[in-house]
């Protein structure tokens, strides 16, 4: 998977995961998150997958079939023990990170900003992107004219064994999974993601995506609310146009809560998607 040369190239900076399951969208992921000043990019993706032959020096590949069962916790608990210490982010292709004021500043500022507010993690919220014109764009994918739902979103306790709230973690549901339930399964419905961790000693992804430490769980630290992120991500509209048993039954993503998305922080900013904390 992440082979000794690729770690030995890493630098110190963050390193980003792009978890290519599909070639839908590619460059314009990469493209997207080179942006922001990641240290380097990590492709994974299966060994007889095609990526863009002319990458930045910082960005390498790492093959692995990540639409296998229990793929990403696989992948993340490989990258732990590979890069102890290190900030690391995933995402999918066809997804796009977003995090306050993001237009003027790296990651790397934003990451030493969440290091000393002594947090080890950043809650990321996925807001599920979708086109306007499915009859135009049928693979539920168009950058040009994306959508998203301004309003709908809920918050429910994360409980634990025993139905007792977990403190400080919660689950957000809204968006396509929750307008069209019926079609995804219940463990994906969620659009809570701890897409930035630092690796830790110990520290493991769960089959459910949680981590093994608690604390890396939750949404904020005891004392205040943190800064959160948000990652547009047309995974979800992806999956409703490939599975047969949505495709022939979902016409339009649209709604009357629907907004064109305008590829800038400060929208979701606006609509609390996601919130800057102490960040100033």
């Amino acid at each position: 998977m992440l082979k000794a040369q690729a770690r030995q190239s890493l630098g110190a900076g963050p390193v980003g995961l792009i978890l290519l399951d599909d070639g839908v969208e590619v460059e314009s992921t990469i493209a997207h998150h080179l942006g922001f000043g990641f240290g380097d990019l990590v492709l994974v993706c299966a060994a007889e997958m095609d990526v863009p032959v002319d990458l930045a020096p910082n960005v390498h590949r790492a093959d692995y079939d990540v639409t296998r069962d229990d793929a990403l916790p696989t992948v993340i608990n490989t990258v732990i023990k590979a890069l102890p210490g290190q900030w690391v982010y995933y995402c999918y292709n066809a997804e796009y990170l977003f995090y306050p004021f993001c237009e003027n500043r790296s990651v790397g500022e934003m990451l030493t900003f969440m290091t000393e507010e002594r947090r080890d993690t950043v809650m990321t919220h996925l807001v599920d992107l979708y086109p306007q014109d499915l009859a135009g764009h049928p693979g539920g994918v168009d950058r040009q004219n994306a959508h998203f739902d301004r309003s709908g979103y809920y918050t429910l306790a994360r409980e634990d064994a025993t139905g007792h709230a977990i403190e400080r973690q919660i689950d957000l549901y809204g968006g396509l999974r929750w307008r069209f339930e019926e079609h995804i399964g219940s463990k994906r419905q969620q659009l809570n993601r701890v897409s930035f961790f630092r690796a830790v000693p110990g520290l493991e992804m769960l089959v459910d995506r949680s981590f093994n430490i608690a604390e890396f769980n939750t949404f904020a630290c005891p004392w205040h609310n943190n800064l959160t992120a948000a990652i547009g991500s047309f995974r979800t509209a992806k999956a409703l146009r490939r599975n047969p048993g949505s495709r022939h039954v979902i016409d339009t993503f649209h709604c009357p809560q629907s907004e064109r998305f305008n590829w800038q922080s400060q929208q979701l900013l606006d609509l609390g998607l996601m919130e800057p904390g102490q960040w100033f």
